[in-house]
């Protein structure tokens, strides 16, 4: 664990995968071709939390959907990457957009193409249900599932790792 702490005490910047990570993976197909996608509310404050305290917040994710634009944008994301078949492309940008090294990274994935960022960032984590070989490639491993609490659970981890989480539950506890 002291590994973990100290690689995520230089994190600077939060990617996320939204499906299967922000979400539990299913997709909503109505009728008219809209979709539908399920946040959890308690992952959207750990995002805000790492926001509030610093931290750069991303996503980068395979398909697009105008609810998960409008979701993060909501959240204040300003680093949104839909429609992204090579995730490292992305990730790359961002590297060079906020003049960052790999090591001030962390990237949260569930599945195989999740694997080349994950293999390249200073913190790679992993939701509970994610495919098994991306678990053997990530350096922690949330509790929760997809979509239920692990972005929460992976925000306190960051922010503890930084001396930041104590006064943030001291605000709430005046």
């Amino acid at each position: 664990m002291e590994d973990i702490l100290r690689r995520a005490a230089a994190i600077r910047l939060a990617i996320f995968d939204v499906d299967g990570v922000l979400t539990d993976g299913g997709l909503v197909l109505l009728d008219n071709g809209d979709e539908c996608k399920v946040f959890n509310v308690r992952d959207g404050q750990g995002l805000v939390m790492l926001r509030d305290n610093g931290i750069e917040l991303s996503i980068i994710t395979g398909r697009r959907s105008q609810v998960v634009q409008d979701r993060m944008a909501g959240l204040g994301m300003r680093h949104i990457y839909q429609g992204q078949g090579d995730k490292l492309v992305a990730l790359e940008d961002l590297l060079e957009k906020l003049d960052l090294s790999p090591q001030a990274v962390a990237y949260m994935g569930d599945d195989l193409p999740d694997l080349p960022v994950l293999r390249r960032v200073g913190l790679a984590a992993a939701v509970a249900n994610a495919d098994p070989l991306v678990l053997e490639n990530v350096h922690w491993q949330s509790r929760h599932a997809g979509g239920r609490g692990a972005v929460r659970e992976f925000a306190e981890l960051l922010l503890r790792a930084q001396g930041k989480l104590d006064a943030i539950h001291a605000q709430y506890l005046r």
